[in-house]
């Protein structure tokens, strides 16, 4: 009966192993496999992009949409640009998170529950376009690199996460930490911060991605071209490849706009995935670890 149950539970186990590995596969072929079109087709030839609607593999190599989308210096420019905001930006967005969390986190603190209700108030409501376009102005961020960084500093869900991940650390390291000689600001950054390096991680990767996909506020605070991160030249670059506008290039045979598009969904994909496999190891852990306790 036993050795029979045994044998029955053990082909459970493989029907469930094979079921299980078969729908990650489909589900894992069902995310790469679109973005590995994408690279295809913006390698491919302008006869290829033409002639097929999905490109696996590329017949014949070209570079013609990248030399268009690089033949112009400002596109430099504008990478320069996004590289600093997002390196500037995620380091002042992780430096406010942390301290506001940690303060939020201690139960001591006076008004912490009000202060908590406003912080999810604001991920369900907000003052509106028009309304942040005036407090940026009326702050003389207008045309300023800062007006990238101040109006989304601190983002709410990545607080909450955070200041759940110091809730959850034991109330003891404080205690024993201050019994030693430290104070409010000893605690946090010799005892709180290294143990808060998986959720630090985590968090740096998604606002690293939020400012590097700046657009909008772009559009809206920077007047100066100059100015304008990669995401808004490249926007302008898949414009002009359609027709949309006429730009001089030195590119003499312009790609067809399909061909540009896939070019710049890689360009400004490509650095968030080299730098995803730098923290990779750390999201999942920080991101469970800021969301189990309230």
């Amino acid at each position: 009966m036993a050795q029979s149950l045994r044998k029955k539970q053990s082909v459970g186990n493989i029907v469930f192993t094979v079921v299980n590995s078969t729908l990650l596969i489909l589900v894992a072929l069902a995310c790469l496999l679109p973005f590995i079109n994408v690279l295809a087709s913006s390698f491919a030839s302008t006869q290829e992009v033409v002639a097929k609607k999905f490109i696996l593999f590329p017949t014949t190599f070209s570079l013609d949409a990248y030399r268009y989308i690089l033949s112009t210096p400002t596109i430099f420019k504008g990478l320069g640009v996004s590289i600093g905001v997002t390196a500037i930006g995620t380091l002042v967005s992780m430096a406010l998170t942390a301290l506001m969390a940690y303060g939020l986190s201690r139960r001591y603190l006076y008004g912490r529950n009000a202060i908590n209700f406003l912080v999810v108030f604001s991920m369900l409501f907000s003052g509106g376009m028009i309304p942040t376009f005036l407090v940026v102005k009326s702050l003389g961020l207008i045309d300023s690199y800062w007006s990238l960084i101040f109006p989304v500093a601190i983002n709410a869900f990545n607080l909450i996460i955070m200041r759940n991940f110091f809730q959850a650390l034991p109330d003891s390291l404080e205690e024993s930490a201050k019994i030693d000689g430290c104070n409010d600001f000893g605690v946090f950054f010799k005892i709180m911060l290294p143990l808060a390096l998986p959720s630090i991680a985590t968090i740096s990767l998604f606002y690293g991605v939020a400012y590097w996909n700046t657009y909008m506020n772009a559009i809206l605070y920077i007047t100066d071209s100059n100015k304008w991160p990669i995401q808004v030249l490249l926007r302008q670059i898949v414009i002009v490849s359609s027709g949309m506008q006429a730009e001089s290039t030195s590119v003499d045979v312009v790609p067809p706009a399909q061909t540009i598009k896939m070019a710049v969904i890689m360009v400004a994909t490509l650095p968030m995935l080299i730098a995803y496999p730098f923290v990779q190891k750390h999201f999942v852990k920080g991101a469970l670890l800021g969301s189990v306790k309230g």
